[in-house]
């Protein structure tokens, strides 16, 4: 069979969104929003200390408000059976023990759930919450990270990596060794958490909530509450952005859970924003020391990268805050080192380009400074230490095109003309500054699952339960659905955010595409190949005894080579096998390929800024981002994503910081007016330059995961921009007006 030509194919072309039309006509089901018959509503109240014991717990007035069906608490709790098997209540992606919500009286951080109060209207539950009374005894909180630092101890999962010699980089010529801080930072998201929890037996739940992985979140409240495979069914079609906030199943989730239990109706519970900031996760705090060494020309002789971040005291969060720095560069000498800090904290969660973000923000501002020690430019000595395999086991790369991605983003900039002093560039009361970094990040794929069924009038459902956070995931997979079946992809439905359909993983780590878009390629191929043979079988082929070699296909059909005008539609080879349609479905696991090279990531960065010299305000005036993610399946979809990475990324390197008091372990700008996210007024042009070539080993289409990589080093970028234009340099983000004064 000769396949279709180029020319034709759907993959890469600038779809608009498929669910576009539901979402601008608010058909769009978001989790508070689905219409669950005899709903209740759920408020929390949660702790006023980070740490101690409730002495004493007073619902009593609350239970006799009007509307109030229950106030539930610790003492009245239906409970959650893995809670009293500690190898059950082990979250198997963190080590340690989940919080038990409403288990007992201690107190473990502060806005922890004390109580949730159900009544019939949300009013009246928000006003039974108020009248629920705690007493407490305070134990003094240890929430600082740089307080504590002296109590780091090595993840369970994460190993120190050394390569040749450790802190080779101390008897380089040429040398640098900076500490870099970043700070607790916040999803956000528009949309809150929320669940709506309904026990239809006490074996049968359904939930409706806020998850980038429905099947994983199933699985999740199975262990929780020990229920059979068909006893948990989980809906999220549609997530108002998670960023890593909605990768597991959170306290709200729980107490809906429990709340419906206890009073025989479904509740609903959504979190306020200020209970946002710590009940469902948030980047950590991190204290980086980075050493580099090289000779004259600029060849790097050591790499020391050394990362404390912070956890929980009840469960153990590792993130990959010292990855980039392993694979980034051509170092024959290399050494990392991570230690967790256990504070009297909520658990943090994965936050958009995790750990690499952190991270790399140290590596790459300290490359920054090595460059400036060896009078180079920046972008000449990232050059002269590009490595051509991955230095972590001498690994080939899938594919590399980090040379192109410095060359056309160069190009694009202007960085030629770039003067090598700093504070060079006036435009009257500003200071203009150009900075530049790289992103790595890993590139891979997991085992996922996909069903096509096709129908007798050429309709074609695939169904994957993934999910979309925002960056189109239905809009690819019908385009790689589309190319692999030969279906228009305007006949072509995806559905997804149901944890009853084919099992995928979660849509975090940059590999949905690469994952369950192999998965739907397989079966959408698959069904291609069943209509080709159901073609050659048709009555009015069969007589011409033809082989696949000798048909041509075509969107929609196939064609005889020799015979060009004898034409079978997908409906017409069903008519004709007398069949109401097909169904398939398929599995698409890892190959072979993900041991013999390593997958990565990649990008340049390169920003022009603007620093008033009198009061300190940074902007960002000009951006640059080229990126190397394989094959680009969708330009439009792609570049909404690389300016979502550069709009975190302002944020993160000029605005973003969780602020607390230890005194009392509390945020103390939890709620939008003081917790600064970027504006559209804050996001200067933006310019994406795609390499755009496949990557031939890791999956069937070529694609590599673009999640998280345009994140990855851009806060770096800033900082490196900024201290272009004031000599300044910062190493503790924000970057804020008083730090440059």
């Amino acid at each position: 069979m000769k396949d279709t030509p180029v020319t034709d194919l759907s993959i890469g072309k600038p779809l608009s969104r498929v669910d576009a039309r539901q979402k601008v006509m608010g058909q769009a089901l978001y989790a508070a929003e689905h219409a669950v018959p005899g709903v209740v509503h759920g408020v929390l109240l949660t702790s006023s200390i980070a740490k101690g014991r409730m002495r004493t717990l007073d619902t009593s007035a609350a239970e006799k408000a009007p509307g109030v069906l229950a106030i539930l608490t610790h003492r009245n709790s239906p409970g959650v059976p893995a809670y009293q098997d500690t190898k059950a209540n082990n979250n198997p992606r963190l080590e340690g023990q989940e919080l038990r919500v409403f288990y007992d009286d201690q107190i473990h951080f502060s806005n922890q759930p004390v109580a949730l109060a159900i009544a019939d209207t949300l009013e009246h539950a928000q006003h039974a919450a108020t009248l629920v009374r705690v007493q407490y005894d305070a134990t003094p909180p240890e929430t600082n990270l740089a307080a504590h630092r002296n109590r780091g101890q090595k993840p369970k999962k994460a190993d120190d990596y050394l390569r040749g010699q450790a802190n080779a980089y101390q008897q380089a010529p040429v040398r640098v060794e900076q500490e870099y801080r970043t700070p607790v930072q916040v999803h956000n998201p528009m949309e809150p958490h929320a669940a709506i929890a309904r026990w239809e037996s006490s074996q049968k739940l359904t939930v409706y909530n806020k998850t980038q992985a429905p099947a994983l979140a199933k699985q999740d409240l199975r262990r929780m509450f020990q229920l059979p495979e068909d006893g948990v069914q989980v809906h999220s079609p549609f997530v108002g952005g998670a960023f890593g906030g909605a990768s597991r199943i959170w306290p709200q989730e729980v107490a809906a859970i429990l709340g419906a239990k206890l009073v025989g109706r479904p509740v609903k519970v959504v979190l306020q924003r200020q209970q946002m900031f710590n009940l469902v996760g948030y980047r950590p705090h991190s204290l980086q020391k980075v050493g580099l060494g090289a000779t004259p020309d600029g060849q790097l002789v050591g790499i020391t990268h050394e990362a404390f971040g912070q956890t929980s005291r009840y469960e153990e969060f590792a993130e990959r805050i010292v990855d980039p720095t392993k694979s980034a560069y051509r170092s024959p000498n290399l050494n990392t080192r991570y230690q967790l800090v256990p504070l009297d904290l909520s658990t943090p969660a994965w936050t958009r380009g995790p750990g690499e973000s952190s991270g790399s923000f140290a590596l790459e501002s300290a490359m920054d400074e090595l460059a400036y020690a060896l009078n180079m430019d920046p972008l000449a000595l990232r050059l002269q230490n590009f490595a051509s395999v991955d230095p972590v086991g001498d690994k080939p790369w899938s594919s590399n095109y980090l040379r192109a991605c410095y060359e056309q983003g160069a190009a694009r900039f202007g960085w030629s003309k770039r003067p090598a002093q700093p504070r060079a560039t006036r435009d009257g009361e500003w200071l203009v500054g150009w900075g530049m970094s790289m992103g790595i990040y890993k590139a891979e794929r997991s085992k996922a699952s996909a069903r096509a069924q096709l129908f007798a009038d050429g309709r074609l459902v695939v169904q994957s339960a993934t999910a979309d956070v925002g960056p189109g995931t239905a809009t690819i997979m019908s385009q790689i659905a589309a190319d692999a079946s030969g279906i228009p992809v305007e006949n072509i439905r995806f559905e997804l955010g149901d944890s009853s359909l084919p099992p995928a993983p979660g849509q975090f780590g940059s590999h949905t595409a690469a994952s369950v878009g192999s998965a739907v390629h397989a079966v959408c191929t698959a069904l291609r190949q069943q209509l080709l043979e159901l073609a050659l079988r048709a009555p009015e082929w069969a007589k011409r005894q033809l082989t696949a070699p000798e048909v041509v296909a075509e969107t929609g059909g196939f064609r005889q080579a020799r015979h060009p005008k004898n034409h079978l539609t997908y409906a017409a080879i069903l008519r004709q096998h007398n069949l109401m349609g097909l169904d398939l479905t398929r599995d698409a696991d890892k190959g072979p390929e993900q041991e013999k090279y390593s997958g990565k990531s990649f990008c340049a960065n390169f920003v022009e800024v603007r620093v008033h010299e009198n009061t300190g305000a940074v902007r960002v005036s000009r951006v640059v981002s080229a990126l190397d993610v394989g094959r680009v399946l969708n330009h439009k979809t792609a570049r909404s994503q690389v300016y979502g990475s550069v709009v975190w990324g302002v944020g993160m390197a000029l605005m973003e910081d969780a602020r607390m008091d230890h005194r009392y372990g509390r945020f103390v700008n939890n709620q939008l007016a003081e917790y600064h996210v970027p504006v559209c007024a804050d996001i200067p042009p933006i310019e994406v330059v795609f390499v755009d070539e496949p990557d031939q080993h890791l999956d069937p289409m070529g694609a590599k995961g673009m999640g998280e990589i345009g994140l990855i080093g851009f806060t770096a970028a800033i900082a490196n921009a900024v201290y272009h234009a004031t000599g300044k340099r910062i190493r503790e983000l924000p970057i804020t007006p008083d730090k440059l004064l």
